[in-house]
């Protein structure tokens, strides 16, 4: 896949870790990209690597409006429904996508100002700790997953050939980065979300303060357990805080399912005599399967190990007939898509 596939520009909004490091890799493939930043010591720092960045709204949003670029909106939940009235302003006949990690709320905001026949959701499911634009990184989606979004064609909505090429662009800019684009409505990503995303900032923030609670001593004993378990409690505290209240239904009956299983593993614990074997090994049987499906299973027992994934692969062209069973058929399986 190469970003020949992509009918045109892309403008970014937002250049922190997921929207800088998109604009790296789109720059490196030599696609037309420009974007914008809040910050402008971020801007500058773009500008001053070489980068087409500016950090005006008003003039990324109309040059965005006449190169008909496609919009991706980089930016925290928090700050989407102010982009989005930037959008209708300056650049009301663009399409665009974003790439927040909650899509039902982003879907709401969007039908909200009529404005999802040129709307396609998408999430990478890809980041760091790190946040801002020097945490932007080139290839940084090589073999994650990216979510694509397809509500329209189950609502009341009218689409056009436009809808259809901006979401064909949408996968094919996901494809060009090197990720894998899984399909999905946004209600079972965010389901799938909680219990994989935002359930294990909670548990990871819950083992931070569980150790640092426990002194100097439990600190300095602290080693690769600890630091793996609560590597994500690293991110800042207000991107965890949009993504987890923003996806706060669903992540309720996943810390629910969580606590259930916690009570009663307390509760083996407590009887005579002390056990974890039901949880540690249904919880070895789930990894086991999230590591047959990653390929990192494939890749240990592998003399040159190389990480491919085990999702099944389908291949579709946006707009033929039955199209939406088959993007229904993907989600169902969590296959990846091939476009064509």
């Amino acid at each position: 896949m190469t970003t020949k596939d992509i009918s045109r520009p892309v403008c970014i909004l937002g250049l922190g870790l997921i929207g800088g490091s998109l604009l790296r890799d789109l720059h490196a493939a030599n696609h037309p990209v420009f974007g914008y930043n809040r910050s402008r010591s971020g801007a500058k720092s773009a500008v001053d690597e070489g980068f087409d960045v500016s950090a005006d709204l008003e003039a990324t949003l109309q040059r965005a409006a006449t190169e008909d670029a496609l919009i991706v909106l980089a930016v925290p939940m928090t700050a989407v429904e102010t982009l989005l009235d930037a959008i209708l302003t300056h650049a009301p006949n663009n399409g665009f996508t974003d790439v927040v990690s909650v899509k039902t709320a982003v879907y709401d905001a969007v039908k909200a100002r009529n404005m999802q026949g040129r709307y396609v959701g998408s999430h990478p499911m890809a980041g760091t700790a790190k946040s801002g634009w020097s945490a932007s990184m080139n290839g940084l989606f090589k073999r994650a997953v990216w979510v694509v979004t397809f509500d329209q064609l189950f609502d009341d909505t009218t689409l056009d050939s436009q809808w259809m090429g901006i979401w064909k662009d949408v996968a094919q800019m996901a494809l060009a980065v090197g990720a894998e684009v899984v399909p999905s409505r946004v209600g079972p990503h965010d389901a799938a979300a909680a219990r994989v995303s935002h359930l294990p900032h909670i548990l990871a923030e819950t083992l931070a303060i569980v150790g640092d609670n426990g002194g100097a001593l439990s600190l300095s004993l602290a080693a690769g357990s600890y630091r793996d378990s609560t590597r994500v409690a690293g991110t800042e505290p207000a991107l965890v805080r949009a993504m987890c209240e923003g996806n706060a239904d669903a992540l309720l009956k996943a810390l629910d399912e969580a606590l259930a299983i916690l009570n009663e593993t307390r509760a083996n614990l407590a009887s005579t005599p002390p056990t974890v074997e039901s949880l540690a090994d249904n919880g070895y049987r789930s990894r086991i399967r999230y590591e047959a499906r990653s390929g990192q299973r494939r890749a240990k027992e592998s003399v040159s190990p190389t990480i491919t994934s085990s999702r099944p692969v389908l291949r579709l062209h946006p707009g033929t007939p039955n199209w939406e069973k088959q993007l229904l058929h993907a989600e169902t399986l969590g296959a990846r898509i091939e476009v064509f």
